[in-house]
């Protein structure tokens, strides 16, 4: 790794008066010549940070810490029966909280499960939900993939067995965040706040971008920006929640496949609102809506589950080396889908 300095500031504008630039924003500069540019980036749970640095992907000049900056922390009640995580709040955090493991069990299940529970004990949601894609080729300093500039997806044609099966044409990434995908399912939001104090509020799932809608990076985090917290919604009385996930290893290990189901039933049991999000599949938690609709209105029994899992696999294009992932998902969604209605 290269020397940098370190920083530690008190307040969300301390912080983007000395750091205003994106990580994505800092790795393209390191990429080129500097030509006496300060490269200033900001440190949350530093675990994807510090890979990068190790990697010699990302070389600033200073580090900029946010451990210090009050509220962000913290799991807050907000009134109307949401509730705003701090980006700071760590996945272990997350995972024992008592009320969220039971109002909102998708998102306990993916925090529950993400690497180890040292990592748990360190990363935060922010870092999490803005960690850089984990691709091999991405991940090489000798590599000039898209993402860095190049021409060329290598996953399309090399080695691509944990590669995206939706959406992989232009590039191949598969989303790194567990919990997204539970977030995506429940409706989360994103809450971004300038250096002027102005905040931008927006949907998850409208936050991430696809590379056809940017190669270069892959969210809508600009510059002189903080994501400063999560705000999960009220969810109805009759709403359940589950996310399953499949690696090679049960711990410490990346996700070969996983989804993230939200299922309202009404008194007679039929489904009246779906949610059904697909993780390490694509380059984005990829919304599978012909599943989803496969669901509405009906009553769930097995035949109806088997139905949307199969359903949920419309569009994919399995690449040489991934194509095991397509059963491997329909059995997860059929799964995950059964499990919540189970008990009802």
């Amino acid at each position: 790794m290269n020397r940098y300095a370190w920083t530690r500031v008190t307040s969300l504008s301390q912080a983007l008066a000395v750091a205003s630039t994106t990580v994505a924003e800092a790795m393209s500069l390191a990429a080129g010549a500097k030509s006496g540019t300060r490269i200033a980036v900001l440190k949350a749970g530093g675990i994807d940070l510090l890979d990068l640095l190790k990697e010699h992907l990302l070389a600033p000049d200073l580090i900029v810490s946010l451990k210090d900056v009050p509220g962000l922390d913290a799991i807050v009640a907000e009134d109307g029966g949401g509730w705003r995580i701090g980006a700071m709040v760590t996945l272990a955090q997350l995972a024992k909280h008592p009320i969220l493991r039971e109002r909102y069990a998708a998102l306990s299940d993916a925090v529950s499960h993400s690497a180890s529970p040292q990592i748990r004990n360190v990363a935060s949601i922010g870092g999490n939900l803005l960690q850089r894609p984990r691709c091999w080729y991405f991940r090489s300093a000798q590599s000039q993939c898209r993402k860095k500039g190049g021409n060329t997806c290598f996953a399309l044609l090399g080695q691509n067995q944990y590669h995206a099966i939706f959406a992989n044409r232009a590039c191949a990434i598969v989303h790194p965040s567990t919990a997204a995908s539970a977030l995506v399912a429940l409706g989360a939001m994103v809450e971004l706040t300038s250096a002027e104090g102005v905040v931008r509020r927006m949907l998850l799932e409208n936050f991430f971008l696809s590379p056809d809608r940017d190669m270069s990076r892959e969210n809508d985090l600009r510059s002189q920006e903080i994501l400063t917290a999560v705000l999960l919604p009220p969810l109805p009385a009759n709403m359940r929640t589950i996310h399953l996930r499949q690696g090679e290893k049960d711990a410490f290990d990346w996700s070969l496949a996983e989804v993230a189901v939200a299922l309202e039933l009404n008194l007679r049991g039929l489904c009246q609102r779906a949610s059904i999000i697909l993780g390490a599949v694509a380059p984005v938690p990829y919304r599978a809506t012909t599943a989803e609709a496969a669901l509405l209105g009906k009553k769930i029994n097995p035949q109806v589950a088997a139905t949307a899992a199969r359903a949920a696999l419309h569009g994919a294009a399995p690449l040489a080396r991934n194509a095991y992932k397509l059963p491997l998902l329909e059995t997860l969604v059929r799964r995950a889908i059964l499990a919540l209605v189970t008990h009802v």
